[in-house]
């Protein structure tokens, strides 16, 4: 049988009177607005969005204008961080919002995910977003085409910016120029001409957390002292934390020196920033800025930081903690408290394996805080009594330390040799890619230049620390014969701050002697 098509017309309804009366619901519009920096030519631009659109949504008779959302200082590679942006979506969402003006696609978001997942979600609840300088529409047929386009170029142009920032950045390390976070930085603000400037008051606060330190407080003993004073923390709280001042305490620009490039952003999307652990180049800038500490007191306190976490006794507040080592073992001295509760309260130090389970000293010696430092008085005095011979001595052990040339010639060796190792590897690649090559016998040679280089890295970073600490005890013993050329005077009660100066170690043999082991390499024994 033949096929044959029939046209049904629709039904036509007239509308009562008073249907045809009612108004037409009017459009409810919001428009969004952003910068992606706080510069003051940015600022101008985000106000003249705000005005504009606020004008122009006012104007037509048609439209309800609910607002303008915002968002200043904010970059548009995610829209996770954008309070305005993300309050916005959730009031369309919920009914508040019909149609979203923007400037363009850039505006609204520089990746292309995070602007079709949400334009798509909004379609979905047939809200529309118009973006002004595309003339796109997100209901058009056309528009989801367009936007991925112009989403994509404009992701590109970030891309493309984040790089040049990026440059600009480390062109800038490069030059020495340093950058602090002022508004979270103990002790210095931002100059007039660009450059740190320290601030005195504050500054007062920074000597005092080294001074605290010194004296043998640990961090959290530290920030409770402050904020028992009532001084505020870098960020203008009244709460201070342990992990702050340790920061203070391990940052160099407190010295006037910069490490620039500490960490970087691996992804410019997401704007991730990691530690820098060799992958791009750091730099280091000496007196890039006024010290508000001595070089030399701050690198007595990164020894003193070091010791205490290889002590492992970083969180007690003891002047000789990590200084007793056990002559029977080799393991420090921890301290113990007796008679806590009554007059006969004394600090007694024990070896911390006497009552180890694996691995126990045989030693049960302890030693009374109050004999090292008698000791410590009569050993240092014999040191002045007898100082021009100990100098004497001690200027010839600094000129052995001194001599690192050797070591340096060594060093350049390796180095060299790491270079060319290199260049055999990229010769191997590059001779890979041009012509056929057995691929077993070119994994096996890489293999073997990778392996060589990896040795030569790690027997030159070897070699850097082992002139490195040569070259720091050189300093430590210049150090010690400056503070025994200016002692006159006999002691006669022990001092702490002489004490955290000079000795590096004492080694205590039980019920026998204790030996003084001074920074810089001098040592002296005292008869218990």
């Amino acid at each position: 049988m033949e096929k044959k098509v029939r046209v049904i017309t629709p039904a036509l309804k007239v509308l009562p009177n008073e249907a045809l009366k009612l108004p037409v619901a009017k459009k409810k519009v919001a428009a969004y607005a952003r910068v992606s920096t706080e510069q003051e030519e940015q600022a101008n631009s985000y106000e003249a969005q705000i005005d504009y659109y606020t004008k122009y949504i006012k104007a037509k008779t048609e439209w309800d204008f609910v607002g303008i959302y915002t968002d200043e200082g904010r970059s548009a590679t995610s829209t996770k961080k954008r309070d305005g942006f993300n309050r916005m979506i959730a009031d369309a969402l919920a009914g508040k919002i019909d149609l979203i003006l923007t400037k363009s696609v850039s505006r609204f978001a520089r990746n292309t995910v995070d602007t079709l997942t949400t334009v798509r979600k909004l379609k979905e609840k047939n809200i529309e977003v118009f973006f002004e300088k595309e003339s796109i529409y997100t209901m058009d047929s056309k528009g989801e085409l367009l936007i991925t386009i112009m989403s994509s170029l404009a992701q590109e142009e970030s891309r493309s910016i984040s790089e040049n920032v990026t440059w600009g950045q480390r062109k800038s390390f490069q030059d020495g120029k340093i950058m602090l976070p002022y508004k979270h930085f103990l002790g210095y603000k931002k100059g007039p001409n660009g450059r740190p400037e320290i601030i005195p008051e504050e500054a007062e606060t920074v000597k005092l957390i080294y001074r605290l330190f010194l004296d043998g407080k640990a961090p959290i003993n530290i920030s409770k002292h402050l904020m028992a004073k009532g001084i505020p923390s870098p960020a203008g709280k009244k709460i201070w934390h342990s992990t702050t001042v340790e920061s203070i305490l391990k940052n160099e620009k407190y010295k006037g020196d910069a490490i620039l490039q500490k960490s970087f952003t691996t992804d410019f999307l997401t704007k991730k920033k990691k530690v820098n652990e060799g992958e791009v180049p750091q730099y280091y800038v000496e007196n890039s800025h006024p010290a508000i500490i001595p070089s030399q007191i701050f690198d007595l306190v990164q020894a003193q930081v070091t010791l205490k976490k290889r002590t492992r006794c970083y969180s007690q507040d003891r002047l000789m903690s990590g200084k007793l080592i056990c002559g029977t073992c080799g393991s420090y001295y921890g301290s113990k408290v007796w008679h806590s509760t009554d007059k006969y309260r004394r600090i007694i130090w024990q070896c911390n394996k006497r009552f180890s389970k694996k691995e126990r000293c045989p030693s049960d010696f302890h030693l009374d805080e109050k004999v090292v430092e008698k000791a410590f008085v009569e050993v240092f005095n014999s040191l002045i009594t007898f100082k021009d011979e100990i100098i004497a001595e001690c200027e010839n052990i600094s000129v052995k330390l001194t001599d690192c040339t050797k070591s340096e010639e060594k060093l350049i060796k390796l180095q060299s040799e790491k270079d060319v190792t290199e260049g055999l590897l990229e010769n191997a690649i590059r001779e890979n890619a041009l012509t056929a090559m057995d691929q077993d016998k070119f994994h096996a040679r890489c293999k073997e230049l990778s392996d060589r280089d990896e040795a030569l890295k790690k027997s030159i970073n070897d070699l850097e620390s082992k002139i490195k600490l040569r070259k720091s005890r050189t300093k430590a013993l210049a150090d010690f014969i400056g503070q025994l050329r200016e002692a006159k005077d006999l002691l006669t009660t022990f001092s702490p701050d002489l004490w955290l100066w000079s000795i590096e170690s004492v080694t205590v043999y039980e019920y026998d002697r204790l030996v003084f082991n001074f920074k810089g390499g001098l040592s002296k024994t005292y008869k218990l």
